[in-house]
């Protein structure tokens, strides 16, 4: 299940190059995050790690008025943990005092893999392979959209706020 509106990585060839939807379906191009620093996180309702959100969602205020944002793109291949639709993922997410955009749910990994996803696995690769291994990993995008850190899931949201702030 893919959301990105370009066919391939090799389409797009920077970070603001890329359209996405939100969850409620309406197209979002990333050039208009230009400026700003941006934090991506591949999210889930019925994680172990679920409880970043409150971290993201603190982050979010603290910084979001000195150009900082946060995409959530929901995530149902790690253990089925994000079933829901895009509404409801949505919801979830407000819930839990997310102000920040959600985006309609993607894949990230394998042949239907969101674009942008591969996109961010090549200028950020992982362990032993660039796939990503769950839910909450988190790319962290600078001011002029280069993809500068790759975190791990159990890196948590604060963990990482000295890099956001190097960046602001």
């Amino acid at each position: 299940m893919s959301t990105a509106l370009f066919g391939s990585t090799a389409t797009a060839e920077a970070f603001y190059d890329f359209k996405v939807k939100d969850a409620d379906g309406k197209t979002v191009d990333l050039s208009k995050y230009k400026g700003k620093v941006v934090l991506i996180v591949n999210v889930a309702s019925q994680c172990g790690f679920t409880p970043q959100y409150k971290e993201l969602a603190a982050l979010y205020d603290k910084y979001s008025s000195q150009g900082f944002v946060i995409l959530g793109f929901p995530c149902n291949q790690f253990g089925g943990q994000e079933p829901g639709s895009d509404a409801q993922v949505k919801k979830f997410a407000q819930d839990r005092g997310a102000k920040f955009p959600i985006m309609s749910k993607v894949d990230v990994n394998g042949s239907g893999a969101d674009p942008l996803f591969g996109f961010l696995k090549a200028k950020q690769g992982g362990l032993l392979t660039q796939d990503i291994k769950w839910n909450f990993t988190k790319f962290l995008v600078d001011r002029q959209g280069n993809v500068i850190k790759r975190y791990g899931s159990s890196t948590t949201p604060l963990s990482i706020e000295e890099d956001i702030k190097s960046l602001l």
